[in-house]
């Protein structure tokens, strides 16, 4: 019998929208405490790869690895020999025959991602990148699903930096019929214009929209402000008073008054005082803790997925 083909997740840009919302329903389940017994990765291995620091993803990713019955082997930033120079396509052809899933946090690019992906051997998940953080945006999803019942139809005003964060939201938010995306970024901090254009694309085929301002002037009504810390990893800010620029664009009581939202989100850590007052933080609207909670219950998810669990109960397998 063949191998099981694994998929890769690399870029929300890598699921069909049967298959995002099969991770989103899936984890949406794993929240509630059903399917406790399932053991879809027993007698897989998975390598825990993270080059930057991480509470949530990485422990989300273990746990939820352990959870559905792998055996794991974590990596630090300097435990493989690409820190001697052996190039990562090498480095990945010999661990796509020794794992079944890789899970990898870099500052690098979505293409340093794709140099690992060589083989459908082994699964390939971005557990985020100076790109795109596509579990943070699935986790989202998830809790948004789990708090209003749906996606669909709700109106999110995100504030700060268009980092991995918001471009990841701005993918997977549009794939949603009627759902609004308003970004609030600094001048010079914005969304880069490629995950926009895909973002506006997605939205002319769902009906969604996606809109995005540098200023906090007349903000929209919506469901949710979501909100990440402005010093975000791998991140680069091209002034010495960015913190002036980014001063306007903090989350206090008065946003979520003006913007009549009744769901705060926040990706953690949180800068009590900088990107968020604490009373919004720890206030009764915030999902925050909420939404670190189910970046487990959507690593678990997202695992099945890449193992084969898929659309279908039945690994897909090569011919």
């Amino acid at each position: 019998m063949a191998e099981p083909a694994r998929r890769h997740l690399i870029s929300l840009n890598d699921l069909d929208d049967e298959e995002l919302r099969w991770i989103v329903g899936r984890g949406v389940e794993y929240a509630l405490g059903h399917r406790t017994d399932e053991r879809p990765l027993r007698d897989l291995v998975a390598g825990i790869l993270f080059r930057k620091t991480s509470t949530r993803t990485r422990t989300s990713f273990s746990a939820g690895a352990l959870r559905l019955g792998a055996k794991l082997i974590n990596y630090g930033p300097g435990d493989l020999q690409e820190n001697t120079g052996e190039t990562i396509e090498d480095t990945a052809a010999v661990l796509s025959g020794m794992l079944d899933v890789l899970v990898v946090r870099t500052s690098g690019g979505e293409a340093e991602l794709r140099a690992y992906a060589v083989s459908r051997r082994m699964a390939v998940i971005n557990a985020m990148c100076a790109d795109e953080h596509p579990t943070q945006a699935l986790a989202d999803l998830t809790t948004l699903t789990q708090r209003f019942g749906r996606v669909e139809g709700l109106r999110v005003l995100y504030v700060g930096e268009g980092n991995n964060t918001a471009s990841a939201l701005a993918l997977a938010l549009s794939r949603y019929e009627d759902t609004a995306l308003y970004l609030r970024t600094p001048t010079g901090y914005g969304l880069e214009q490629r995950f926009l254009d895909r973002a506006e694309l997605n939205a002319k085929r769902s009906g969604a929209l996606v809109e995005e301002r540098h200023d906090m002037a007349d903000l929209p009504h919506v469901d949710v402000v979501y909100t990440t810390r402005w010093q975000t990893t791998g991140t680069v800010k091209h002034t010495e008073d960015w913190r002036e620029v980014f001063a306007p664009f903090h989350v206090g009581e008065a946003v979520m008054a003006e913007s009549g939202a009744k769901v705060f989100l926040h990706d953690l850590p949180a800068h009590r005082g900088e990107e968020v007052a604490a009373e919004v933080l720890e206030g009764p609207a915030s999902l925050a803790f909420t939404l670190a909670e189910n970046k487990y219950h959507s690593a678990r998810a997202v695992l099945a997925w890449c193992a084969g669990t898929g659309t279908g109960e039945e690994p897909v397998r090569d011919a």
